[in-house]
């Protein structure tokens, strides 16, 4: 889908700017530039179809239909719809905040944000062509129990003040007889830009600062930086693999070529995923973006929650293999 823009992103950076492809500062470069262009794309668009649709699709009916089932079936359904959506997790903080406008419940929409970076389908795929079979599953029931577990906790809490992100309702359709279709349709037009305006202007700074500490972070820590620090069969290996990955930030898809390199290298595979996890769904720029649309307290809680779960899978892995 934005194989374009990398292309462009590229071409500007190595050949325009003139940076070695093969140099840190020019990784690092490359990486900050396309990933802020898809994730600016990805925010206005997604906002922008979200709040457009809201004026128009019956949300409180999905909202009731929602309510009206277990409460575990919403989580489940975020959950797999993750799965079908191949993002990063500051990429799925877009789609995050339309759920958030179309007042979807806090908790089933953060098992979407936990599950989108954690278990796509190219993810799937390629832990299949590089562990095989049984670690694919292990891999996708964990991901899946981490993302609807903590969701279910996080909404049990009851935490829907601390989202600091202004929910403004739409006027209705059906509220404004004497329009024509086509004037509501400019309204509704009109008033889905000024909303996704109103959200870009209120984030999109902390998404440079996010991208520009995911930049650098990946362009400059090598790999046997980690392997030092959380290689071998020790068994808090986990711990300090978790606290390692949550500054860096990269997809799922972008991890596996290093994790496989890092199991070659001696590190547990148990040891290698809760790494990845760490860093493909608790990511430091993720929290500098989600700053501005959630308190501090609902952030620690999240991140202390899914972190927690990762270093348990980490556990089990390890157990397990």
């Amino acid at each position: 889908m934005f194989s374009g823009w990398e292309k462009l992103s590229a071409y500007i950076v190595f050949e325009l700017l003139n940076f070695d492809s093969k140099s840190h500062l020019g990784e690092a470069v490359h990486f900050f530039l396309y990933d802020t262009i898809k994730i600016f794309i990805l925010l206005i668009t997604i906002i922008y179809a979200v709040t457009l649709l809201r004026s128009y699709f019956p949300v409180e009916k999905v909202r009731e239909y929602i309510s009206g089932k277990h409460k575990i079936v919403g989580h489940v359904l975020a959950a797999f719809f993750g799965m079908l959506t191949p993002f990063c997790s500051c990429s799925a903080i877009p789609l995050f905040l339309g759920f958030l406008q179309a007042r979807i419940p806090l908790g089933v929409t953060l098992s979407y944000l936990i599950s989108a970076p954690l278990s796509d389908a190219v993810v799937i795929a390629l832990l299949f062509s590089l562990f095989g079979v049984k670690v694919t599953l292990l891999y996708i029931g964990f991901a899946l129990g981490i993302a609807i577990g903590a969701g279910l906790l996080i909404g049990s809490l009851k935490l829907e003040k601390e989202i600091l992100l202004e929910i403004k309702p739409l006027n209705s359709c059906c509220n404004t007889p004497q329009n024509t279709t086509q004037n509501r349709f400019k309204e509704h037009l009109k008033e889905a830009w000024e909303g996704t305006m109103d959200i870009f202007k209120k984030i999109y700074i902390y998404i440079i600062i996010g991208i520009s500490i995911g930049a650098f972070i990946h362009g400059f820590v090598p790999t046997d930086f980690i392997t030092k620090y959380a290689g071998g069969d020790v068994w808090y290996a986990p711990i300090i693999a978790v606290i390692m990955g949550i500054p860096m930030y990269s997809s799922a898809a972008g991890m596996l070529p290093l994790i496989e390199v890092l199991t070659q290298k001696g590190m547990l595979l148990g040891t290698a995923l809760s790494f990845m996890m760490a860093v493909v769904a608790l990511s430091l720029p993720e929290a500098m973006i989600l700053k501005r649309v959630l308190s501090l307290k609902l952030i620690a809680i999240f991140f202390s929650i899914v972190g927690s779960a990762i270093l348990l899978v980490g556990f089990m892995f390890n157990l397990i293999l």
